[in-house]
């Protein structure tokens, strides 16, 4: 589903959508759950894009559901892999995630990936801008592409409006919450979250 130039939601990923950029580089955001590794390629194919097209593989976070086709796609397109300094050690498995996401990841198995970079400080990949937005996980991010806010699991939308994640499923909702608070203060027109459609918020996240 194209969102604006050079943006996608990939429908394989639909429910918690993985998101394609092509711009200075080609970019794929988040990798969805375990097993949707060959649909996430074989859209990607779809859009006559090769895997070695691909040039980062950006994780908004750890959870299971977005880095579950991770193992897959990195080694079949080679690109690099990004992620918080923060939220690395529960993709390789070094820590357990707490609560019900342990349960999950035990259920949904996703292997462990190689070579993470961790993100630097305001740093840009590709014409994408890194934000750090803890809260979701302890080091959740979002990313800003021109004036596309990719949240993940910050917020969701349902009916074209925005609101909270479950509380169940949010590491530090007061972070979160103050995470939120910052991302007004950029400038933005969509927010693109993993979970519930894109939508135009016309510059500021409402709750």
């Amino acid at each position: 589903m194209k969102v604006t130039d050079g943006v996608y939601a990939l429908d394989s990923t639909k429910g918690n959508y993985a998101y394609l950029i092509q711009g200075e580089e080609t970019i794929l955001i988040d990798t969805g759950r375990p097993g949707q590794g060959k649909g996430i390629l074989n859209e990607l194919q779809g859009l006559d894009i090769k895997p070695d097209d691909i040039k980062h593989i950006l994780l908004t976070h750890h959870d299971v559901d977005h880095i579950g086709g991770l193992v897959f796609l990195q080694k079949i397109t080679g690109a690099e892999v990004h992620a918080s300094a923060e939220d690395i050690p529960y993709i390789y498995g070094e820590k357990k995630r707490p609560g019900i996401k342990r349960l999950v990841s035990i259920i949904m198995r996703t292997g462990k990936p190689e070579n993470i970079i961790p993100f630097s400080p305001e740093e840009t990949i590709g014409g994408l801008e890194v934000i750090p937005t803890p809260g979701h996980t302890p080091g959740h991010v979002s990313f800003l592409y021109n004036d596309v806010l990719f949240a993940g699991d910050l917020i969701q939308t349902s009916h074209g409006k925005v609101s909270p994640m479950n509380s169940l499923m949010v590491w530090n909702e007061e972070l979160s919450r103050k995470s939120i608070d910052k991302i007004n203060h950029y400038q933005f027109k969509w927010v693109c979250p993993a979970h519930g459609q894109p939508i135009n918020v016309n510059g500021k996240i409402e709750l």
